[in-house]
């Protein structure tokens, strides 16, 4: 049975019904409004996206009735923002569903390709003395390189038999490990774990750990989920005194960060709401939708945009502390965490 599809009536904008030319779509031919309310970003912004795509695009449809990027581009956009096929732009009838299909596995595949340009975990000197600088200012915490957490992302359960993406609260998902600094830029996406694994399992298998363990100055703050690491400060579990306590709200006010970001990534990303449905796809395409989602998220705050404009204002959910084991615990780094709060917090 075909379906109506009522993403992008380009044909209709352009011509009127039933002259398909969608190879000569012009973007200008779209009010503004529309493109921001039907696809979530201004025009200035999605102009710059077809331009940083559009090699990647054609060299995927080189076929002499090719879609053009600037339709793949809105049409993926359309998705994304939606989490719909049958996003409406005012009328009906504008590419098949296998079209509009096939255009979010283009421009998926090619934001992935772009994630490292993006995406980036810099340890430059001056770079990280900025940092600490910016993370300063937020709750004067300080020595902070960034906030890590790990998210959850509803999928559809996948056809095999496999508990792995089954989460804590008992749907599937896909984890993402996410690290973001002051402004809510992500410096580390990794969108590909399976939702059943623990916080700290996707911690110690990721590839940023492997980065962390040559950190000699500063610090990521992660919540009680985590283990207190030299380079990973958590909150103190049962503060005494008052300067433990002023450290626990400095940590948790910057921590909060990461938490702010995600649920902005979502709110514009309505692909990734899983108060919305969940993505209906397999694991590995879920992982990559999350993953450009992410870079569009940095291209978009690059380009100048709020990263925080479409914060939903959820209450946040109180982790759950970690059990650890005696011998799991990190002597050094409880040194360490008492001599910042003695020095900083008192």
């Amino acid at each position: 049975m075909a379906i109506s599809i009522a993403i992008l009536d380009c044909d209709l904008l352009l011509h009127g019904r039933g002259h398909k030319t969608l190879d000569r779509f012009d973007l200008d031919s779209v009010a503004d409004n529309i493109l921001l309310t039907q696809f979530g970003f201004p025009r200035e912004f999605i102009l710059y996206l077809v331009e940083l795509l559009r090699e990647s695009l054609c060299r995927r449809t080189q076929r002499s009735r090719a879609i053009s990027p600037e339709v793949q581009v809105l049409a993926a956009l359309g998705f994304y923002t939606s989490g719909s096929f049958q996003t409406s732009m005012g009328d009906t009838i504008g590419i098949s569903q296998a079209s509009m299909s096939r255009c979010v596995s283009n421009v998926t595949k090619a934001l992935v390709e772009k994630a490292p340009q993006f995406i980036t975990f810099n340890r430059d000197p001056s770079s990280k003395d900025q940092t600490f600088q910016e993370f300063l200012k937020v709750e004067g915490f300080p020595g902070v390189l960034g906030v890590l957490d790990c998210v959850q992302v509803a999928i559809k359960a996948p056809n095999s038999e496999d508990s792995s993406y089954v989460n804590k609260k008992g749907f599937h998902s896909v984890g993402c490990q996410l690290v973001c600094d002051s402004r809510g830029l992500l410096l580390s996406a990794e969108t590909h774990w399976p939702g059943g694994l623990k916080d700290t399992e996707v911690l110690e298998r990721s590839a940023l750990y492997k980065q962390l363990q040559e950190i000699s100055e500063g610090w990521l703050l992660g919540d009680r989920r985590y283990p207190l690491r030299k380079w990973l400060m958590t909150p103190v579990d049962c503060p005494e005194s008052p300067a433990e306590f002023r450290y626990n709200l400095a940590h948790t006010a910057t921590h909060e960060i990461v938490d702010r970001t995600f649920r902005a990534i979502q709110t514009r990303f309505k692909c990734l709401d899983g108060t919305k449905g969940y993505l209906q796809y397999s694991p590995e395409r879920s992982s990559s939708i999350l993953l450009a989602c992410c870079v569009l998220h940095n291209a978009s705050l690059q380009s100048g945009l709020d990263a925080w404009t479409l914060e939903r204002t959820d209450p946040l959910e109180q982790p759950e502390s970690l059990e650890q084991r005696p011998e799991d615990r990190d002597s050094q780094a409880e040194d360490l965490r008492k001599q910042l709060i003695l020095k900083h917090f008192s």
